[in-house]
């Protein structure tokens, strides 16, 4: 993390850009936290604080003459509320590719009395719901948002969605629900009706039956028909016994049983031979 000190100010590229406005270079510092801009002395037009690591917009000393400032990949995730009254005549914002997620840390933008334009592409933001129409209705002034001319139809459409105050704050509502690790998420459960039947596996009896079947069967969509069933152990319906579904657990209950009866058999052999 590099500090914004008076040193690197001075010693940061300045110069006069193509449109003939005095701008100072502080791109690719690694700089945190913006400090120590007073030592501009308000000379410059433009401020460049791209690809830096930036998270507050915040910590402007009054600059009066400052009309733009580009600040885009950075971490923005939060702006001074006040920030318009340390820079009363900023008419450009260039905050592209930042970490602005909710509407609502949008509006102290509407702090700023001259801005014009104003890019937030690749933030988080612009996927909410109306996120357009809500950034025109906050800044009234806006000519340009994220690059795009701000059509008189979309004033009229922005002003008749956010009419009201609680329009305002539905829009800007935050869902409560948030992810945390180890938190079983709500997921549609559809496993209580879409379970694959269950596979009771045919008796030698059924094997036999389904055999006999397609040596018999008329059609070769019959005989296909039943070895596919031999093959996935689908039962067809028609050589179902009553009574099926509980047969695996049956045997087993007779499994079971014959080990008993064996176990006594044991048991009661020598009282046999007494």
């Amino acid at each position: 993390m590099v500090r914004l000190t008076a040193d690197l100010i001075w010693k940061s590229p300045h110069f006069f850009n193509a449109i003939k406005e005095r701008e100072l270079d502080l791109r690719g510092n690694k700089i945190a936290v913006i400090e120590n801009l007073g030592a501009t002395e308000d000379q410059f037009d433009t401020i460049d604080l791209s690809d830096n690591e930036i998270v507050k917009l915040e910590n402007f000393p009054f600059l009066n003459r400052l009309g733009t400032l580009l600040i885009n990949n950075n971490r923005i995730t939060r702006i001074n509320p006040n920030l318009g009254e340390f820079l009363p005549k900023l008419h450009t914002l260039i905050l592209t590719n930042n970490r602005l997620v909710n509407l609502v840390e949008i509006d102290p933008l509407s702090s700023l009395p001259k801005l014009q334009m104003l890019s937030l592409l690749d933030n988080n933001v612009t996927k909410k719901p109306n996120y357009r129409l809500y950034v025109i209705h906050k800044l009234k002034g806006l000519r340009l948002l994220d690059f795009k001319k701000v059509k008189q139809k979309e004033r009229i459409e922005a002003q008749n969605m956010f009419a009201t105050k609680e329009a305002e704050d539905e829009a800007k509502k935050v869902p409560v629900k948030t992810f945390t690790p180890g938190e079983v998420q709500d997921v549609p459960d559809n496993t209580k009706t879409e379970k694959p039947p269950r596979v009771v596996a045919p008796t030698p009896e059924q094997i036999t039956a389904i055999k006999a079947a397609i040596v018999n069967s008329q059609t070769l969509e019959e005989v296909a028909r039943l070895e596919q069933a031999l093959k996935s152990g689908q039962i067809p319906a028609e050589f179902n016994v009553p009574g099926n579904d509980t047969e695996m657990s049956t045997v087993q209950e007779n499994d079971d049983k014959m080990d008993t009866d064996d176990k006594n058999d044991v048991d009661d052999a020598p009282n046999q031979e007494g």
